[in-house]
């Protein structure tokens, strides 16, 4: 079932069936006219849906995102106040993001470069098309990432092949950047969507909302915390799972 399309800043949100899909939609390279491409609120809104139970983000038509425009960051750097807040108000929404206790897919075509780059690093998994390229181009404009790239990029790949990307501008085909572990699977097809829509499903058919917010929040604990407190929510939260098939078996 596709409900009726949404739209936010630059971003359309739909639903087909229970996987919402955030579309980045602004003319050919899906420039982020300011970091903030959804209201947050907007965002909260449309994943707050007990029926949802993943998000594939992708940009339309042939590119993901080419990232800021050197012009939109002239305008909004006129403002050293606005500008702080602006990136501040981006990187909450990446945050949140990489924070959603369901699992958020970026679909990856063509060019994902700077700020897209940072949103794709802010999904849990991420698909590529075969003609998908990825860069860092930021230092060639006297500037660095500026949403949480590099410290994501490095929780991800640690030092391995970061220093490249992020210094000289390295621009990764899709091979490439599956060899280093930036994307997970590249799609066969010119469009990354279908692979990325049979992924999410397969992560999600025939699993409650439950057992999927359990599992994230497992993976996310591991990734986060110490062993021995990861280890004790692990055990809650199968328990508490265990309960209700208990449960549902004596009915």
């Amino acid at each position: 079932m596709n409900n009726r399309m949404t739209k936010s800043n630059i971003s359309n949100w739909e639903k087909i069936g229970n996987i919402g899909i955030l579309t980045l939609s602004n003319g050919k390279e899906n420039y982020l006219i300011e970091p903030e491409f959804v209201k947050l609120t907007d965002l909260q809104k449309w994943t707050d849906d007990t029926e949802l139970k993943g998000v594939i983000i992708r940009g339309l038509g042939r590119n993901f995102s080419a990232g800021a425009s050197i012009n939109d960051l002239i305008n909004l750097a006129r403002d050293n106040s606005q500008l702080s807040q602006k990136i501040e108000a981006g990187k909450q929404i990446l945050d949140f993001i990489e924070d959603l206790n369901i699992p958020v897919v970026a679909s990856i075509n063509g060019v994902c470069f700077g700020g897209g780059l940072e949103i794709a690093l802010a999904c849990h998994m991420r698909i590529a098309s075969e003609n998908a390229l990825f860069a860092f181009p930021e230092t060639n404009l006297g500037l660095i990432p500026g949403l949480g790239g590099i410290y994501r990029i490095t929780q991800l790949l640690g030092n391995h092949y970061v220093y490249e990307l992020v210094l000289e501008a390295d621009m990764l085909n899709a091979t490439n950047a599956k060899e280093i572990g930036l994307i997970d699977y590249i799609s066969e097809t010119k469009d990354a969507f279908e692979l990325s829509h049979f992924k999410i499903k397969n992560l999600t058919n025939d699993r409650s909302k439950e057992v999927i917010c359990s599992a994230m929040q497992a993976i996310r604990n591991a990734e986060t915390m110490n062993r021995v407190d990861a280890l004790k929510i692990e055990t809650e939260l199968f328990c508490k799972l265990a309960l209700k098939i208990k449960i549902h078996q004596q009915e």
